[in-house]
C-alpha cells in the first residue's frame, strides 16, 4: 500500500511538474511577439468615398422619409465587408431601390452634381439583377471609366416583373464622356441589346422611364 501511495504521489508530482512545465511555454509563447503578414493589416483605398442608400417600398411615407442612408465605405475591404452582409437586390422588397453614390452626391435630380446630367438605363429580367448590380458597382467604385469624375452614382429598382439598374453622370452636354461611360458599361455587362440615355430634365416631367425621351444609344 506504502509502495502504491508512493507510485501515486509520484505520478502526481511529475503531472504537476508536467503541467507547470506546459504552463510555462504557453506563458512564454503568449508573451512573444505574433508574426502577421503586413498585407492583412493594409486596406485599400478607393478613389472616392461611397454610400449606399436604401429607399424602402412605403406608401404611408414620404420619398424624402423613405430614404435611409445605410453607411459608407471608402476601402476595398470595407465594401466587401458590406456587400457580404446585406441582401441582394433579389431579396429586397419590390418597390425598394437600392442607391449608390459618391459621399458628397444625394440619390436626387435636385442634387447640384446631377440636376445638369442623366442616366443609362437597363431593364433586365429579375433573376439577373443581383449579377448585374454587382458589376455595376465595380465598375463605380473599380474606376472601370476614364473619365470617372462624370460618374455621380447607380440605382437599382426593384419592381413586380422586371428590375432597371441605371447609372448616372453629371453633365449630359459632355457628349464624349456619356458615350464613353455607355459604351464601357454596355462591354462589362456583356450586353447584346442596346441600352438608352435619359436626361434627368426629361425624366421629370415623365410619370415613367418608359415615356421618357431617349437622348443617346449605344
Amino acid at each position: 500500500m506504502v509502495d502504491l501511495l508512493t507510485r501515486q504521489q509520484q505520478q502526481k508530482n511529475e503531472n504537476e511538474n508536467a503541467e507547470q512545465t506546459q504552463s510555462q511555454e504557453l506563458a512564454e509563447q503568449s508573451n512573444a511577439p505574433e508574426t502577421i503578414d503586413p498585407e492583412c493589416l493594409i486596406k485599400h483605398p478607393l478613389q472616392h468615398t461611397w454610400t449606399l442608400w436604401y429607399l424602402e417600398a412605403d406608401r404611408t411615407k414620404s420619398w424624402t422619409d423613405s430614404m435611409n442612408e445605410v453607411t459608407s465605405f471608402s476601402t476595398v475591404e470595407d465594401f466587401w465587408s458590406l456587400y457580404n452582409h446585406i441582401r441582394g437586390p433579389s431579396e429586397i422588397k419590390v418597390g425598394g431601390d437600392y442607391m449608390l453614390f459618391k459621399s458628397h452626391i444625394r440619390p436626387m435630380w435636385e442634387d447640384e452634381a446631377n440636376k445638369h446630367g442623366g442616366r443609362w438605363t437597363l431593364t433586365i429580367q429579375k433573376h439577373l439583377s443581383d449579377k448585374y448590380w454587382l458589376e455595376t458597382v465595380l465598375c463605380l467604385i473599380g474606376e472601370a471609366f476614364e473619365c470617372s469624375e462624370q460618374v455621380c452614382g447607380a440605382i437599382v429598382n426593384v419592381r413586380q416583373r422586371i428590375d432597371k439598374i441605371s447609372i448616372w453622370t453629371a453633365n449630359y452636354e459632355n457628349h464624349a464622356a456619356v458615350m464613353h461611360i455607355g459604351k464601357i458599361y454596355k462591354d462589362r455587362l456583356k450586353l447584346r441589346e442596346s441600352i438608352q440615355y435619359q436626361l434627368h430634365k426629361d425624366t421629370m416631367i415623365k410619370s415613367s422611364s418608359s415615356g421618357t425621351k431617349t437622348t443617346y444609344t449605344v
